[in-house]
């Protein structure tokens, strides 16, 4: 055996044993006589000493090791004169007896610590080595086990884990399908699942009434820091139940899973709040509720002053900042410019600072008196020291632009400790949304999502106003997760497709399959998928999901380790009956 025990595991009560370890070499120092080599391996690292009184020659061989060789080392255990507090090994070290070098390492491009200097691209380009870092093993040591608990309890529930097919049928689901070429039906396409949805309704009419699947998906999406083209789901559904059925099941598993990692109890229900409250109160339906600056609306006070930019807004509405009353011009220019910046889209900013001694000052003096001002402030409830922010414009625009400045003043003030989590129910989501664009409704989760039974007769008639059975759980300020009760009525489905604008015809080339399996007794069903990558990046309390996925892409959709996408040869294109035309300019 290369090794009888690991670099994490020697303890003070080893001391005087033999061992052989091996690993990688972290770093060398050479003091006087003694060589110390640091030796780490996946379970931590330990210290070896070389003494060049001892064994002049060992020692020598020992100075020539470089950074990430890889080596195999013997001695024996002892107690460390000078320990380490920090490192589980830092009572003991092994006095060397003899070593080999099973591989020899490149100087490597960037250190293989916790606080590396590789900036992002070129750990991503070598990011075999990156995986190294203690940090970054963690993370996937973290997933690692979330997986088998999440299946442990799944499986105490009753749930079958089964797996659905990754080439399929492309539908529209709300986002852009991966496309793979068929060389054996040339001139068809599989299409990449962006979830397992149509299969695990399937299943349901199969009659396995609880499966579930930690499920690989894919959408040709645009980037950002909690989201990759590939990405991993917790996918559950379940027969015969109805909302508080599922709100319940995965309630509790959220709240197994933050006791198993995060010794967090949560025994009170988790709060809930409907899509119009989250938007109205915090212009998003994934609220962060760790702390308050909850929107007020002014439009009825603010009208009627002569500022025109708030006399003709559809909506006024602010936000109190606590104990903000002393921000300096430069600093509420800077705020201004943030609400300014193309991806928030606001033309400016009204601030109004309330004094410790009452006295009020704005950058809309001149339009309104200070008793106008005082008004907006006990509307606000608003108290001596603090800032009021307000923005003005279309409702539903200036809500989103406010809700980004409420967070970055949570940012600013430290309201949002990664350590620090509200998880919360989004209810009553509106079943479609109007895309003025295209001049008609849209789902706003899937084409199977049941409507609010209370809803069913506005279906034809105020179609806009219909409430979706479907559910969100916001954990700060992020959807860890959403889900519905599906439509298990065929003619309820029709009326569904009917009013999304789908033709007889084109839903069933799209969907005739499910379509076709309702028609042999589907059951009620529901269900929900947790993003697996976004709870462990939050339980790991980390920005990206990025260091929980082995090998991830950048925000690019680009693999710069492995150079992926790339260009297929010519003769596989030939293969496939494909042609690559030249880019449009």
């Amino acid at each position: 055996m290369y090794r009888d025990k690991t670099c994490g595991e020697l303890r003070l009560s080893d001391a005087g044993k033999p061992v052989t370890l091996a690993g990688w070499v972290q770093r060398t120092r050479k003091m006087g006589g003694m060589t110390f080599v640091d030796v780490r391996d996946r379970y931590g690292i330990t210290q070896v000493v070389f003494n060049n009184d001892t064994d002049a020659a060992l020692c020598e061989r020992a100075n020539k090791l470089g950074r990430e060789f890889v080596v195999q080392v013997k001695g024996t255990v002892a107690e460390r004169t000078s320990k380490n507090p920090h490192l589980p090994t830092g009572d003991i070290e092994i006095i060397a007896e003899s070593f080999k070098v099973l591989n020899r390492s490149e100087v490597p491009p960037f250190t293989i610590e916790d606080n590396t200097d590789g900036g992002d691209d070129l750990r991503m380009k070598y990011r075999y080595l990156d995986l190294r870092r203690p940090g970054v093993r963690s993370n996937l040591e973290l997933r690692h086990r979330m997986a088998f608990e999440i299946r442990r309890y799944l499986d105490a529930h009753d749930f079958l884990e089964i797996e659905t097919p990754i080439l399929v049928k492309s539908t529209p689901e709300g986002a852009r399908d991966f496309v793979v070429p068929s060389r054996m039906n040339p001139g068809e396409f599989y299409a990449l699942p962006q979830s397992p949805q149509l299969f695990k309704q399937l299943l349901m009419v199969s009659g396995f009434d609880r499966y579930f699947q930690i499920a690989k998906c894919f959408r040709d999406e645009d980037l950002r820091a909690d989201r990759q083209p590939e990405f991993t789901q917790i996918d559950c559904e379940m027969s015969f139940v109805e909302q508080e059925d599922v709100i319940r099941m995965f309630e509790g598993l959220v709240k197994h899973i933050f006791k198993y990692v995060k010794n967090i109890d949560f025994t009170d229900p988790f709060p809930r709040m409907t899509w119009n409250d989250a938007m109205r109160l915090y212009g998003s339906d994934k609220p962060d509720i760790r702390f308050g600056m909850k929107f007020v609306e002014l439009t009825d006070l603010v009208k009627g002053h002569g500022f025109s930019v708030m006399d003709d807004a559809e909506l006024t509405v602010g936000i109190a900042v606590p104990g903000c009353a002393g921000y300096t011009r430069k600093q509420t220019d800077e705020l201004t410019e943030f609400v300014k910046r193309p991806q928030i889209g606001a033309k400016g900013l009204v601030w109004v600072k309330i004094a410790e001694d009452g006295t009020i000052k704005s950058s809309v003096g001149k339009f309104f008196s200070d008793d106008d001002l005082r008004a907006w402030a006990e509307r606000m409830d608003a108290k001596p020291g603090d800032m009021l922010l307000l923005l003005s414009g279309p409702a539903m625009k200036t809500r989103k632009q406010l809700c980004e400045l409420r967070l970055e003043m949570g940012n600013r003030l430290g309201l949002r400790p990664k350590n620090v989590f509200a998880p919360l129910w989004v209810i009553d989501f509106p079943l479609f949304e109007w895309d003025e664009e295209t001049q008609r409704y849209y789902a706003m989760h899937h084409p199977f999502t049941s409507p609010n039974p209370e809803d069913v007769p506005l279906l034809h008639t105020d179609t806009g106003k219909v409430r979706a059975t479907a559910y969100d759980i916001v954990v700060n300020g992020t959807e860890l997760g959403g889900g519905s009760i599906r439509i298990h009525d065929s003619e309820l489905q029709d009326t569904m497709f009917e009013l999304l604008g789908f033709t007889p015809e084109k839903a069933h080339e799209q969907f005739g399959f499910l379509m076709d399996a309702f028609k042999y007794g589907a059951p009620p069903h529901g269900g929900l998928a947790l993003g697996f990558d976004r709870f462990v990046s939050m339980l790991a309390e980390l920005d990206s999901i990025r260091d929980t996925i082995a090998f991830p892409k950048n925000n690019s959709g680009r693999d710069v380790m492995n150079e992926s996408p790339s260009p297929l040869d010519p003769a596989q294109l030939e293969e496939l009956n494909l042609e690559v035309l030249p880019l449009k300019k």
